[in-house]
């Protein structure tokens, strides 16, 4: 019986080859685009999952819930004095552990090169069970000279990863420290938020230099088996009011606590929390995965909707076999089993065809996408039971409406009336809603991809207040060993030919620096939060901002600098005084001045107002608002413009240099030059503004190409499903259409005929 089932099947695709090419390969494409996509959403939905304790761990995210901040996003850094609040109020709190980000330079073969390294306490590789290689996670951070590194960066170091004990000369704060290697972890895998590559102990000086008023690194902790994030997030409102100290601004007393939020996040939630991460591992948020999710099970629905159409539309050709087999003594219940067994059929032969696919274009897809991508069958992470589930549900409900459609026929209507091409009562309009489905879903999604494509073409196009095309930015001028250079580098960069003009900052395009200061203003009851940037008076020119009302910063004028020694201590207090006394010059940004209450910025021009930027050395320092510029976007287009304030305290994080060449890495290569001469211990790192900018976008880039490429996928299938109704139709009206030539019809008459019968439910498509 089976065999003969499989026989008749094989025979019914053979006997119509583009019936059955146009099923199995639209089929196929709707599979395997199905598969690659919940793949993909499997792997997104995993991140840090596979961590010991996973389950125990969480991240400490911080939220700016301030007034006059309109966005709440969270934010994966946070304060790390709050790991002593946080351990002293909550015994759940088996282990916690502050994390850092350093950049020293470590000293190869006698060349500087740089190293991205996280400084943490002891009890690190407690919390953070990373699988070690080599040496005891125990004891690998308990030493100040400790250094734990990744295996990928002990085989580019060392050629190996036996490398306990070995050591490696770094310069930190300007002096050499010769670090140990005392242990080896395997690299952390692509689906992680984390990205450390090595490891070192976290100094005492490194945890005084911020308190409550800086974001400084992360902060991780363990609960006890059975304790409750939920109720430790509940109570921390009351801890920060008991835990954060007050602080005297302008006889206000302000607290860091009424400015943010802290919320413990579980380790496998951070990718999808909605907190920004890094930009080699930047996070994603739920609604994108339920997008993806959504898109992949409406492409397996309309390769479905094929199926059915094609099968009912084919199934008036079948009504004479179908007869023929009842009377023969065939019941209901066989030919149904004979069309779902049809149907299982052709589903398996492109569950095949799909399978090669996603095997070809996997790798294709994770590359593009960045991520480590990958299809086994077998094993807690194989797909075979998913394969098999989607085969059984695609095949049954693919044949199930028309196995029930062809074994109804009655073989005394069929054959007393000849009815072997009679449309079945109810299909054509069957067939009809199902095409208008189709292309509702396929507009639709065309419709989203070019919605995601002018959003993208805006983040890449859009005014962000500065000229962002012509820009090298030149970092690590902290340095200690940079900063005493920093006015010679400035002058001999803007000799190199093709150099415009050179700026010092402490904020350049695609910035991680958020530096916030309180503002008094009077008549305001609350002081403000503002962000606040060093930059030399040249920077409004260098980075194209534009200036509304008074003047930029001048070396003209004395109060425009902020500058003060750092040492020696004999000379620091008296440069305070008189910085405190004669008050200070500054310039603000549009949005800052609207915040502080001025109608237009012409109005905010020569208003003082009190800063609270050096509140340990200075206290409130008066500062007069000498010129107001554009609002500048020098951050992701998904943050809220920030209002800021600009002075000189002749310190920067950056140089902006903007250059006028047809030969852009002549210039680049030049000032490395300048920058080797100058500056012999520490390595040169120049990058072009535009792409910097471009990579804060490129995952989601990525991300909606995908979505287009797979709506695409969509149309191919609706498309497909379309073709094979025409063909099927012009086939079965051969008579008619002959019939309508004898009278006089021409081709472009029978072609309007026909595609106007098939443009019907297009545009009712377009039109829902």
């Amino acid at each position: 019986m089976w065999r003969n089932y499989v026989t008749v099947g094989f025979r019914a695709l053979t006997r119509h080859k583009t019936y059955a090419f146009i099923n199995i390969f639209g089929l196929a494409l709707g599979l395997a685009a199905c598969l690659m996509l919940l793949i993909y959403v499997r792997y997104e939905t995993s991140y840090d999952s596979w961590l010991t304790d996973a389950e125990r761990v969480y991240q400490v995210q911080s939220i700016n819930v301030s007034d006059d901040n309109p966005d709440r996003t969270p934010q994966q850094g946070t304060h790390g004095v709050i790991t002593e609040s946080l351990a002293a109020d909550f015994p759940q709190i088996e282990e916690i552990v502050r994390v850092e980000g350093d950049n020293p330079v470590f000293l190869r073969d006698g060349e500087p090169t740089f190293a991205e390294m996280a400084v943490a306490d002891e009890n690190f590789f407690r919390v953070l069970q990373l699988p070690f290689l080599r040496g005891d996670p125990a004891t690998a951070l308990s030493g100040m000279d400790s250094l734990v590194l990744s295996r990928s960066e002990a085989i580019n170091l060392f050629g190996s990863v036996d490398v306990l004990g070995r050591t490696i000369t770094a310069i930190r704060r300007g002096e050499q420290q010769s670090l140990r290697v005392t242990g080896v972890f395997e690299d952390i895998p692509r689906n992680s938020h984390m990205n450390f590559r090595m490891v070192g102990r976290i100094s005492e000086l490194d945890k005084e230099e911020c308190g409550w008023g800086c974001i400084n690194g992360w902060v991780y902790l363990k609960l006890r088996p059975g304790a409750d994030a939920e109720a430790i997030n509940a109570a921390l409102p009351a801890g920060e009011r008991r835990n954060i100290p007050p602080v005297d601004v302008g006889g206000r007393q302000v607290s860091e606590g009424d400015l943010f939020d802290w919320r413990l996040v579980n380790l496998r939630d951070v990718h999808l929390s909605g907190a920004e991460g890094e930009l080699e591992r930047p996070g994603n948020d739920r609604r994108t995965i339920a997008t993806f999710t959504i898109v992949a099970l409406l492409i397996l629905a309309m390769a479905s909707i094929n199926f059915v159409n094609l099968a009912t539309a084919r199934a008036s050709q079948r009504a004479r076999e179908v007869a023929l087999r009842k009377v023969l003594g065939a019941r209901r219940k066989q030919l149904v089993t004979q069309f779902l067994g049809e149907s299982l059929l052709i589903t398996g032969v492109a569950m095949l065809a799909a399978l090669a696919m996603v095997e070809l274009g996997l790798p294709y897809l994770s590359a593009f996408l960045n991520a480590d991508l990958g299809i086994a069958y077998l094993g807690g992470q194989g797909i075979l039971l998913p394969v098999l589930a989607l085969f059984l549900v695609v095949g049954l409900a693919g044949g199930l409406y028309p196995a029930f459609y062809l074994s109804r026929y009655q073989p005394a209507e069929v054959l007393k009336a000849n009815k072997s091409t009679a449309e079945p009562l109810g299909s054509g309009r069957l067939r009809s809603i199902l095409v208008v489905t189709q292309f509702a879903v396929s507009i639709g999604l065309i419709v989203c991809t070019i919605v995601v494509y002018a959003q993208t073409r805006f983040a890449q196009t859009t005014d962000l207040g500065f000229e962002r095309d012509g820009l090298i930015q030149i970092s690590n001028m902290t340095r200690a060993s940079v900063i005493p250079q920093t006015e010679t580098l400035m002058r001999e960069i803007a000799r190199v030919p093709g150099v415009d003009a050179v700026a010092g900052a402490s904020i350049t395009a695609a910035t991680g620096n958020v530096t916030n200061t309180s503002v008094l203003v009077p008549g305001r009851p609350e002081p403000l939060l503002i962000g606040n940037y060093s930059v030399s008076p040249e920077f409004f020119e260098t980075m194209g901002v534009r200036l509304l009302a008074g003047r930029p910063l001048s070396r003209d004028f004395a109060k425009d600098s902020l500058w003060f020694p750092y040492e020696p201590e004999e000379a620091i207090e008296p440069a305070m005084r008189n910085l405190a006394a004669r008050g200070a010059n500054i310039v603000v940004n549009r949005l800052a001045a609207e915040r502080m209450g001025f109608a237009d910025p012409r109005s905010a021009v020569g208003q003082t107002v009190q800063l609270n930027v050096f509140p340990d050395e200075v206290g409130m320092l008066p500062a007069t608002i000498v010129g107001v510029v554009e609002n500048s976007r020098f951050r992701s287009l998904r943050e809220s413009v920030e209002p800021q304030l600009f002075y000189d305290r002749g310190i920067y994080r950056s140089l902006a240099v903007r250059y006028r060449s047809s030969n852009p890495e002549d210039v680049r290569q030049n000032i490395e030059r300048v920058w080797r001469r100058l500056v012999t211990d520490v390595p040169f790192e120049g990058e072009y503004a535009d792409a910097q900018l471009a990579e804060l976008y490129a995952t989601d880039a990525a991300r909606g190409t995908t979505f287009a490429g797979f709506s695409a996928l969509a149309v191919v299938i609706a498309c497909l499903g379309l073709f094979g109704l025409a063909a099927f139709t012009a086939e079965r009206r051969t008579r008619e259409i002959g019939i309508r030539k004898v009278f006089g019809a021409r081709s472009s008459d029978i072609v309007r005929l026909l595609a106007w019968q098939f443009s019907k439910p297009v545009i009712v498509a377009n039109l829902i």
